[in-house]
């Protein structure tokens, strides 16, 4: 299921370019995949029930922060995403994207949150080193330097975004955090796309709404309902690991759809970045072999599963 859920995610650049190519704008597909989702969410959890309970048990202040993180936070980090999907290769951009793991770990130790160890410290110099080559190997083609900035944003806003969605995420259950988060979003984009010209539905073909379903359905809602189903069953450690065929998978289909490519320096440089989200998730010493942190450390392992939780709500 983790796996899935991670080619789910990984097929989302993808959605997002043949969705570009039939008519669609960053506007409309933002509108749109966020829409579609908060009404699918709300779906899922009418049928579950129990979601007038979760949501009166919501304080005012949760329920603001929540929306919050759809509408001031998601919402910046997926415009700065789709935008740089506009200028830039699906594979460079998932590349300079997945760096984010690295800058939660170092950011948590800025603010004190958690202790600099030879995993951070190695994690960081991995997706230092990795970033570098990817980006200084680029062919000029793939190089649009607004592109990159905007990906780079979109790695920074992340991050801000688990960082601070840590006092939501508590005790708030995963799917009502997603509906609210992408209802959020979808209230801030709509009139602000709107007022800007950039929600334009009627240009959009057929093929292009096909694609832009395949976002909102696939690549968000099924990829988040996957992951915790997977999460629940592997715990946080695994989960973590096994996410990060999602980069893999984003360049696999590139590859195969669009004919990009990546040279031999910039496939080392993905390696990295991609080690440094293992690198972060090595047992420090002393924990002994073959025993996942869910079991020995419950409480590091609910830091982890609050990190992935807060990285996959939209």
């Amino acid at each position: 299921m983790v796996i899935a859920s991670a080619a789910a995610f990984g097929a989302m650049a993808i959605f997002g370019k043949l969705a570009f190519d039939e008519g669609t704008t960053v506007g409309t597909l933002l509108v749109a995949r966020f829409v579609l989702a908060a009404a699918l969410f709300w779906g899922i959890l009418l049928v579950a029930g129990g979601t007038g309970d979760a949501l009166r048990s919501l304080t005012r202040r949760q329920l603001s922060l929540a929306l919050a993180l759809g509408a001031l936070g998601y919402a910046v980090q997926a415009g700065c995403y789709f935008l740089a999907l506009k200028r830039i290769d699906a594979s460079l951009l998932t590349l300079v994207l997945y760096t984010f793991p690295a800058m939660v770990a170092v950011a948590a130790v800025a603010l004190g949150r958690e202790r600099l160890d030879r995993r951070r410290v190695l994690a960081l110099i991995f997706a230092s080193a990795g970033l570098v080559l990817v980006i200084a190997t680029a062919g000029t083609g793939a190089l649009d330097p607004a592109g990159v900035a905007l990906a780079f944003g979109a790695a920074l806003t992340y991050t801000t975004y688990i960082l601070v969605s840590e006092s939501v995420v508590a005790g708030m259950r995963p799917l009502l955090l997603s509906a609210l988060v992408c209802t959020g979003a979808a209230l801030t984009l709509t009139p602000g796309t709107a007022i800007v010209g950039d929600l334009q539905p009627g240009d959009v073909t057929a093929a292009g709404w096909a694609w832009l379903a395949c976002l909102a359905v696939v690549s968000t809602v099924a990829a988040i309902v996957l992951f915790f189903g997977g999460l629940r069953r592997v715990g946080p450690t695994t989960a973590s690991i096994l996410s990060t065929a999602e980069p893999v998978v984003t360049v696999g289909l590139a590859v195969a759809v669009f004919g990009e490519s990546l040279g031999a320096w910039q496939i080392a440089g993905g390696a990295l970045v991609i080690g440094a989200v293992l690198v972060l998730h090595l047992r420090p010493e002393g924990r002994g072999d073959g025993v996942e942190v869910g079991v020995r450390q419950p409480a590091e392992a609910l830091a982890v599963e609050h990190d992935l939780v807060a990285a996959r709500q939209a």
